[in-house]
């Protein structure tokens, strides 16, 4: 196909909006979907339904204007049917699934890969984890989610910009100065009182006897305050070079490292209040100065500077995003912990308030992982010292596995990782079952060559032998990559990739136990070498993308 089927349906939405059949000026994000009921086509959308809202009519009678300006340049749809309240089901020629085998052959490494980002800049901020502690699952989960989707979006032809905010100010920050010290005097036989409030991981302690190390007792001769704000900064270092070792062991790294404490030091903080009481945005309220984020949407105004002159979170938030924009990046995509939920409505608020339109602002909220061994759950505290690290996981089941767990599910729903089963080397581990599918093709081609088979070619091969039940199921699988590629950059979620890869390697298996590849019939086995590779190429690609390993050998 020339075409996708997604780039033929938005031709047709823009020619209905050229034509004043449709009122909108912009196409929603439109994603395909293989229906369950094979009776209701090979793929399906909702644009209809998502646009009759706006359109102001009936969602089939949007689907009816849609279909009235498709155009099939290249004859692959046999029909299309307007199906429940609005879904348009597309049934495919034949030959559109011969056709993949070519296309697949003709791209290598750059089938499914796509166009729609169109050259924009994104950044990605993701973890963002204090520098308090090291980094626990939940970071895990949200690593795992923020590299897969970069490297989604960077498939699909966007300028993707990875970064780690540092939120190395405030409070937590002088928690972990006093919690090191106050470790720091008992290891050099001081008697202290070690409060509940503080940090109490064994981490803090080997800090402390760091410290100890390469200052000796330097901090006794400082006031209280300037030896926390000392150590604070001390510890912060450490644990930043614990988590970038972290993140390397896990295959995820940034293309900047943002300190929130910059913000205040080149005074963009300062600057971005300023831009907004030029913009009549910002007004004194009991000694404080209010942001108006009720205008646009938010429950209430809230606060940038609080009464007694110290500026809020909130108003480091408004000058990092801020900054953002003034960096060039067009599109901004925030990954955050699922407890942020509240603070979606004033994010939003306050880049309508310096002008931007809120859609460039998008939030990937991250469910909690419930962390499983032997069905009993792992009590997870940071403050409390009683969690299991990210490290602690990598080394346990392995990156491949710890990377793949981490993306089954949507960021919104909450995971349970069980550690036995992700270790396990059966069918029921779902990443064991996927790279067994790569490795045993990879076995199958290794077989051929031994026998003197020569790997064919497309030209060289009867595709229409391929007509079994599996294969046209498998052959319409491939044909979906690029979409469920472009689908998981529009929706931001990348688990529909290991979703698609366990149905791949679902009716691959399946048809492996069944047939025979290499068979006394010479051409019949030309056809099939030639098909499996192709599957082996789309699962090794998929897994590239998910940052998870494709083995030849198992």
């Amino acid at each position: 196909m020339k075409k996708t089927l997604t780039e033929l349906i938005s031709d047709s939405i823009r020619r209905c909006m050229d034509k004043g059949l449709l009122g909108s000026r912009e196409i929603p994000p439109l994603v395909l979907e293989s229906p369950k009921e094979k009776s209701h086509g090979d793929y399906a959308t909702n644009i209809a339904m998502v646009m009759a809202a706006r359109e102001g009519k009936p969602s089939q009678e949007v689907a009816r204007i849609i279909l009235s300006r498709l155009e099939d340049e290249d004859g692959v749809i046999e029909r299309t049917e307007i199906g429940g309240p609005g879904f348009i089901n597309f049934y495919l020629k034949e030959k559109v699934w011969y056709s993949i085998l070519e296309e697949i052959e003709r791209r290598g490494e750059d089938f499914g890969k796509g166009k729609i980002g169109e050259g924009r800049r994104v950044q990605v901020e993701f973890i963002s984890a204090n520098p308090t502690g090291p980094l626990h699952v939940g970071h895990g989960r949200g690593a795992a989610i923020g590299d897969a989707l970069a490297k989604i979006l960077e498939a699909c032809n966007y300028r993707v910009f990875r970064e780690y905010y540092i939120n190395d100010v405030g409070s937590q920050m002088n928690i972990l100065g006093e919690s090191i010290l106050l470790r720091y005097l008992h290891g050099l036989g001081k008697v202290v009182e070690f409060p509940d409030y503080c940090y109490q991981g064994d981490y803090i302690v080997e800090i402390a006897k760091k410290a100890i190390s390469e200052r000796g007792d330097e901090y006794l001769h400082y006031s209280k305050e300037e030896a926390i704000r000392s150590l604070a900064s001390f510890g912060a270092s450490n644990i930043l070079r614990g988590i970038q070792g972290d993140l390397d062991q896990f295959g995820v790294h940034f293309d900047g490292w943002f300190s929130e404490k910059e913000l205040y030091q080149e005074k963009k903080v300062k600057r971005a209040i300023e831009t907004l009481k030029k913009r009549g945005l910002a007004y004194e309220k009991d000694g404080a100065l209010w942001l108006k984020t009720s205008p646009y949407g938010d429950e209430k105004d809230r606060v940038l500077v609080k009464d007694n002159g110290e500026t809020t979170y909130f108003a480091s938030d408004v000058a990092y995003h801020k900054d953002k924009f003034d960096r060039g990046f067009e599109v901004l995509i925030n990954i955050w912990g699922a407890d942020h939920h509240g603070y979606v409505p004033r994010m939003k608020a306050s880049l309508m308030a310096m002008g931007k339109d809120e859609a460039v602002l998008k939030i990937v909220l991250v469910q909690l992982v419930s962390l499983m061994r032997d069905g009993k759950p792992i009590a997870m505290s940071t403050r409390a010292g009683e969690f299991t690290t990210l490290r602690n996981v990598v080394e346990e089941v392995g990156r491949d596995a710890a990377r793949f767990f981490f993306l089954m599910r949507r960021p919104d729903s909450q995971l349970d990782f069980d550690l036995e089963l992700a270790k396990r080397q059966s069918n029921e581990n779902p990443v064991y079952y996927v790279q067994y599918a790569h490795a045993r093709i990879c076995s199958i081609i290794r077989e051929a060559l031994n026998k003197g088979i020569v790997l064919p070619k497309f030209g060289d091969i009867d595709c229409h032998l391929l007509n079994l039940p599996e294969e046209l199921d498998l052959l319409k699988l491939l044909t979906a990559y690029p979409e469920v590629i472009e689908a998981s950059a529009l929706s931001l979620e990348p688990h529909r990739i290991p979703f698609y890869l366990m149905e791949l390697s679902s009716i691959f298996h399946s048809y492996y136990n069944r047939y025979r590849v290499i068979s006394s019939e010479l051409e019949l086995t030309k056809a099939r070498l030639f098909f499996v590779g192709t599957i082996k190429e789309v699962i090794k690609s998929a897994l590239n993308i998910l940052g998870i390993s494709a083995p030849e050998k198992m």
